[in-house]
């Protein structure tokens, strides 16, 4: 199954188990989503559990925590993860907060799903990865699946989650193909994944970073590394224990994300590493990023801004030596 199709079973299922679950985004309904996400899904469920939104983000979000204050469950669309800065207050003011600012009288059982990443030239303001704008904001959860099967099981379980949580799909991996448990699949919020067991070098990261992280891994096994990859799946809440037991195996650890360098999630990961593992190190973590720029059009320039499996492989031989 697709990445897209895992999507769209996920939520097809939760339409049809929940009555209170419905989707609501700019061309969620007739259309089938932007990238064909949620294709079929109102013809199958109606225009009341399926509704197109004007082109108002913060309107679209801004309805999701209403409607979840009267008792439903909106699953939200936002096209890019980009436009969440027209909607940045909705959701890092209001949703994130709600249930702390009540005393926890309320739940708030809303996901909000976009897309985010690089690689296909749409330049600087459809390209980003900003995924550690929102670790920095409690009251949140943030979601980041690499495979289909992830995808589906990670989808269905956040929207069975009774906090805010934003779903981040990568824009390269909706073709992507893999192995999808048949009937109901949930795979739990917080809890991370070993894509690969080594004993050399401990590698975590997420998203389309975890396929580009699997060839570099293929690569320095010929050279006679090992690597141990960690899919962290989610970002918060973040699956500590396992990272931190790889790292106690291996001595040594590299974070690789899309994000940029500079206040990224891989600097988060360096410092609970450092803290919590300095005993068990045998040198100084490392990162691989994004470089601090805008993301370019041009798809040399995109290429060369973003990490590639050679900027991993660079890194890595580094901290083996």
């Amino acid at each position: 199954m697709t990445y897209r199709d895992a999507i769209n079973a996920a939520l097809a299922e939760e339409l049809e188990r929940d009555e209170r679950v419905f989707l609501l985004g700019e061309d969620v309904g007739l259309f089938g989503g932007a990238m064909a996400v949620t294709k079929g899904l109102y013809e199958r469920f109606g225009e009341r559990r399926v509704q197109d939104m004007p082109i108002s983000e913060s309107a679209i979000v801004g309805g999701t925590l209403g409607a979840v204050l009267t008792g439903l469950r909106p699953v939200a669309e936002i096209m890019f993860i980009d436009f969440v800065g027209v909607c940045m207050d909705q959701i890092v003011n209001q949703i994130a907060k709600v249930r702390y600012m009540l005393g926890g009288q309320v739940e708030v059982p809303l996901v909000i799903r976009t897309q985010g990443g690089g690689g296909k030239s749409y330049a600087a303001q459809h390209s980003q990865s900003l995924e550690a704008w929102f670790m920095h904001t409690p009251g949140l959860k943030v979601v980041i699946p690499s495979t289909p099967a992830d995808a589906k099981g990670l989808l269905k379980s956040a929207i069975r989650d009774n906090n805010p949580v934003l779903f981040i799909e990568h824009k390269l991996l909706y073709n992507e193909k893999g192995e999808v448990p048949e009937g109901e699949h949930l795979v739990p919020l917080g809890q991370a994944r070993v894509v690969r067991e080594g004993s050399g070098l401990t590698i975590a990261t997420y998203s389309r970073m975890v396929g580009l992280v699997q060839q570099a891994a293929e690569g320095l096994a010929a050279e006679g590394t090992e690597v141990e990859i960690v899919d962290l799946r989610t970002l918060t809440p973040l699956d500590e224990e396992t990272m931190f037991a790889s790292v106690r195996k291996t001595g040594r650890f590299l974070a690789v994300e899309e994000g940029h360098l500079t206040a990224g999630v891989g600097a988060e990961l360096v410092a609970r590493v450092t803290k919590n593992c300095f005993d068990y190190l045998d040198g100084p973590p490392e990162r691989v990023a994004a470089q601090d720029r805008p993301i370019p059009c041009a798809p040399a320039l995109e290429k060369a801004t973003l990490p590639q499996v050679e900027d991993i492989l660079t890194a890595a031989r580094a901290l083996v030596g």
